[in-house]
């Protein structure tokens, strides 16, 4: 037996089966010391290459994300002494050094979020407390920001490049908890906005609660990053693809860090995700840590092979689509266009349901002439102001029957700043302006 438990393929077996026994109801504190005895000699490394195995096998990524807070607490026994693959060799400004120094303001503010919300608990003075909520309102508005910029540029920027060479369900289960800790970190600002709404003790101790478990979930994704993930992004990804994703961050966005400009060179052409080969060649995985090779051996993993590009596609700077899946585009927006170049001719209008009639005769048109004759002056006057630069826009809505039509007027120029013509954008907005409340993507049922 004792060799069997040294053996890491049959350690990697047994976790899959006792994290397989919590999914199926069993006390997980019963379990906590066979976790243990299994965990002791598995890299943290490892653990994204079993979650892809359990979620092959049916098991959620929201199961999966529940038992990782328990296998999380035992990896800190697990690899406590061990170096740590952290920030110290990564030059200033690249995105993964960035992420380590993200998570460093996380780490702080998640634990003066639990000392604060203590200490308000134990607080009698009524200006102390006054003070106490003033500090946990900033704490709560920074936190809710590691949302929007650390786990956001993490999905949005690193998780294609993993998900590209197979390892999806690695970026699966990391949302899965991200969205968690986004959930928490709403639910204390909304405690502290209705505060009044119940009495100081109650509000204290679900305050307390709350925060105690929003900065346990905030510091174990940070565990979680710096010793998992972080170390497979940094053995997968190469300059090209990092310089891709510097290119982009600073459109999300930090968490109180401001990095510098970083490039690893001219010569370093930008990768994006679907440029990469997703396959890893031998020298690829020989560069990968012993842990991870460890557990690849035998899983091959199913790399996305899929082309962005095909042959006739048209590069709209954003993407490429085919002539037929454009015009497929623009008929199905709940919005109708109209191009006039920069002669003022008709050249395009959009398929569809329209709210103003259009027909192929219409192009080449002046557009003077598409106007009753008492309203081309001021036609040609938007479009003066347009070729001036001195509008930017131009909007107007009127009665139609039942739509309520909403028209705007904007220029359109090349990256010279030279015009090339105006678009015209006409909706019905009656529709939208019934809506209330919120209707999310989770409450669609067909």
């Amino acid at each position: 037996m004792t060799e069997l438990l040294n053996n890491r393929e049959y350690k990697k077996e047994q976790l899959k089966k006792l994290l397989l026994r919590i999914h199926e109801g069993e006390d997980v504190n019963k379990l906590k010391d066979e976790f243990r005895q299994v965990l002791s000699g598995i890299s943290p490394l490892e653990i994204p290459i079993i979650e892809q195995e359990l979620v092959k096998e049916g098991i959620s990524a929201k199961d999966i994300a529940k038992m990782c807070d328990l296998h999380v607490e035992l990896f800190r026994e697990a690899v406590k002494g061990t170096d740590e693959l952290e920030e110290k060799d990564l030059p200033d400004g690249h995105p993964l050094k960035t992420l380590y120094l993200e998570n460093k303001e996380v780490m702080k503010d998640a634990e003066m979020l639990n000392l604060y919300a203590r200490t308000l608990a134990t607080t009698k003075d009524e200006r102390m407390r006054e003070e106490i909520l003033g500090v946990l309102e900033e704490i709560v508005s920074n936190l809710r920001k590691v949302g929007f910029t650390h786990y956001n540029r993490e999905e949005m920027l690193t998780f294609p490049y993993i998900e590209r060479r197979g390892l999806t369900a690695i970026a699966t289960v990391l949302w899965t908890k991200h969205d968690e800790i986004r959930f928490m970190i709403k639910r204390l600002a909304e405690l502290l906005r209705k505060r009044d709404e119940m009495s100081w003790e109650e509000f204290v101790e679900r305050f307390k609660e709350k925060a105690g478990e929003a900065s346990f979930a905030l510091s174990d994704m940070v565990f979680r990053e710096n010793n998992i993930y972080y170390p497979t992004l940094r053995a997968l990804l190469t300059d090209g693809e990092w310089k891709a994703i510097r290119m982009q961050e600073d459109e999300i966005g930090y968490y109180k860090v401001n990095p510098p400009a970083w490039d690893p060179g001219e010569d370093v052409k930008p990768l994006h995700p679907w440029e990469i080969n997703p396959e890893l060649s031998v020298e690829e995985l020989l560069n990968l840590p012993k842990e991870v090779q460890q557990a690849l051996k035998g899983r091959p993993l199913e790399f996305d092979k899929s082309q962005l590009k095909r042959e006739g596609d048209i590069d709209l700077g954003t993407g490429f689509v085919s002539l037929e899946e454009l015009k497929a585009i623009f008929e199905a927006l709940p919005v109708d266009v109209t191009f006039i170049d920069k002669d003022d001719r008709v050249r395009f209008f959009s398929p569809g349901e329209r709210i103003f009639t259009r027909t192929p005769s219409v192009l080449g048109r002046p557009v003077q002439l598409c106007h009753p004759p008492k309203s081309v002056h001021i036609v040609n006057k938007i479009l003066k102001a347009f070729k001036e630069g001195r509008k930017k826009e131009a909007t107007f809505w009127l009665r139609l029957g039942p739509k309520y039509v909403y028209i705007k007027y904007v220029p359109l120029f090349d990256k010279e700043g030279n015009y090339l013509g105006t678009l015209e954008m006409t909706m019905d907005i009656e529709p939208y302006r019934k809506i209330e409340g919120e209707k999310r993507l989770l409450d669609w049922r067909d």
